[in-house]
């Protein structure tokens, strides 16, 4: 009786708490040779298939950098750490990462994530969508960085043509932060880009930034 009066009387004084959302994001970034992207989208395929059916999995996605043949990037969303271990542990994981060896130019290169500001991705999201994926270091002090990037995530999302805006921040190194965008094409992109809220964003960015803003322009790879 007392555990309820107590859950009352802070619901009544502070609200009811949200649940702490557990999700985790992996980032990979990972080059192979242009003539072998036919098979890295064949090996990613097979891997997608199989984690579908692990425990706590999300989504899997796979781009590739809009004039940069065989430039990959791969964004994984799992329910929690525990299942995302699980995941890297598997059988199938070791395949995918297998097939990549004999083709791959660079490291694999996987960093952690947790949610910062996370949207609704619109069904209307496509093969034909223009997608963005931008890395931001922040280097220096004197404006919160997580709630400049939370206030772009909310007001980007009610432009037309924003089909996702969401900000991740790197599970162990708070200062970095990746921002994926889904825009219904390249002209949403643009008007987005000069849109007024956008700018203050980029000046309120730059003294603060630890290096150049890394904005690239992604397909999807299938």
């Amino acid at each position: 009786m007392y555990q309820l009066f107590a859950f009352l009387i802070s619901t009544m004084f502070f609200g009811a708490q949200t649940p702490a959302d557990t999700s985790v994001f992996a980032v990979v970034y990972v080059d192979v040779m242009p003539a072998s992207k036919a098979s890295a989208v064949t090996a990613f395929k097979q891997y997608r298939d199989a984690s579908r059916k692990e425990e706590g999995f999300g989504r899997l996605d796979f781009f590739e950098q809009v004039g940069r043949p065989g430039r990959l990037a791969i964004i994984e969303t799992w329910s929690n750490q525990k299942a995302f271990d699980a995941h890297a542990a598997a059988a199938h994981t070791k395949q995918w990462r297998s097939a990549l060896d004999a083709i791959r130019l660079s490291d694999y290169d996987q960093r952690p994530y947790k949610p910062l500001a996370l949207g609704t991705l619109s069904p209307s999201a496509n093969d034909r969508s223009t997608y963005v994926i931008t890395h931001v270091d922040i280097g220096g002090q004197g404006t919160n960085a997580s709630d400049l990037l939370r206030r772009l995530a909310e007001t980007s999302r009610k432009e037309d043509g924003n089909l996702r805006f969401d900000v991740l921040q790197h599970a162990m190194r708070a200062n970095h932060f990746t921002v994926v965008e889904v825009w219904q094409n390249q002209k949403a992109l643009d008007a987005h880009a000069v849109a007024a809220h956008t700018r203050q964003y980029r000046e309120a960015l730059g003294p603060i930034s630890g290096s150049p803003l890394d904005e690239r322009i992604y397909k999807v790879a299938e």
